[in-house]
């Protein structure tokens, strides 16, 4: 009955995505809804000057939609772990949504400032952290050899992976395709995780969100693919980033999240690296960060470094799923 339903969120999470993708697209097109594209990046960026940014909306939309379905038709179950991953998809979207018409409106890609982010990113930590005491969860964090139980510390695990989850999709959201796919990657990985942990409140609802949302991915991977005709925008990747880091919070396997998502933290790191090495020391350390500008310079082809990262994903997240299911 699983693997049915599994397949069926698949489905109908692409076609959503896609029959929605046909009408966003020209649209968003017609009412301008791009950004301004950063000069100090690779010319052959520039030629993507005028398309459409905020398709997000594609697979949020549908992925909400097949949910609402599901749940209407009694295939899936309310619970408070569901609830919260979609408080902060949502959340995380409506974040991104106003950092990306600010961008939109004043032509610049400053959107909201850092502070403020920050600020709503911390309130929606909180209520994450209040409604994940309400449903039972425990706050012990499982290592490889012990466990730690970190009490109230573990809301500052909760806002941290939040933060930074969300800013490293959205760092790595650089090239067309690269992000979703390694959500698509990613999302599965967690779905299956979920569907092998029935300790779990509500483990076949979250497994269920995990593959429509990965279908619906698919489905806008058709249009954000190389040559991209829409970008996900911050409202898609912040969401993105967000729901990855709730769903392996809430599976109590925060710590897979280094591994499955190890290309969105090494992308992280060097644009980390880069900002360090030049504030203090003037010297580069990559010829453009983050990581995948840097390939670009080197000479590798858009769709090159796309399979390359998809490739370090996918191997990160069958080594992460072989220890999970094996353990």
């Amino acid at each position: 009955m699983i693997l049915t339903k599994t397949i069926l969120c698949l489905i109908l999470g692409f076609l959503s995505s896609l029959v929605l993708g046909f009408f966003v697209v020209p649209f968003f097109k017609k009412c301008h809804m791009y950004q301004s594209i950063s000069k100090t990046i690779s010319k052959r960026h520039l030629l993507k000057e005028g398309t459409p940014t905020m398709g997000g909306v594609i697979f949020i939309i549908s992925t909400l939609f097949i949910i609402i379905f599901l749940f209407l038709n009694k295939n899936i179950y309310f619970n408070l772990n569901l609830f919260i991953i979609l408080c902060v998809f949502i959340l995380y979207a409506f974040l991104g949504f106003i950092d990306d018409l600010l961008k939109i409106r004043f032509h610049n890609n400053k959107g909201l400032s850092i502070i403020l982010k920050f600020f709503i990113q911390v309130i929606i930590g909180i209520f994450f952290f209040v409604l994940f005491l309400i449903s039972g969860n425990n706050t012990v964090l499982n290592f490889y050899l012990f466990s730690i139980d970190l009490k109230y510390l573990y809301g500052l695990l909760i806002l941290f992976m939040l933060v930074g989850s969300s800013n490293a999709v959205n760092i790595t959201d650089g090239l067309d395709g690269l992000a979703a796919g390694l959500c698509t990657i990613s999302f599965i990985s967690y779905g299956i995780i979920a569907f092998n942990s029935p300790f779990i409140l509500g483990y076949e609802e979250i497994g269920i969100f995990c593959f429509t949302l990965a279908g619906a991915l698919i489905g806008f991977l058709f249009f954000n693919f190389y040559p991209a005709k829409i970008f996900m925008g911050d409202l898609g990747s912040l969401s993105l980033g967000a729901t990855l880091a709730s769903v392996s919070i809430l599976l109590k396997c925060e710590l897979s999240l280094v591994i499955i998502g190890l290309v969105f933290i090494i992308e992280t790191l060097s644009s980390f690296i880069q900002i360090i090495s030049i504030r203090y020391f003037n010297k580069k350390i990559f010829l453009k960060s983050p990581l995948h500008h840097h390939f670009e310079m080197l000479g590798f082809k858009e769709t090159d470094i796309i399979k390359l990262f998809y490739l370090v994903s996918l191997v990160c997240s069958l080594i992460t799923l072989i220890y999970i299911l094996v353990h």
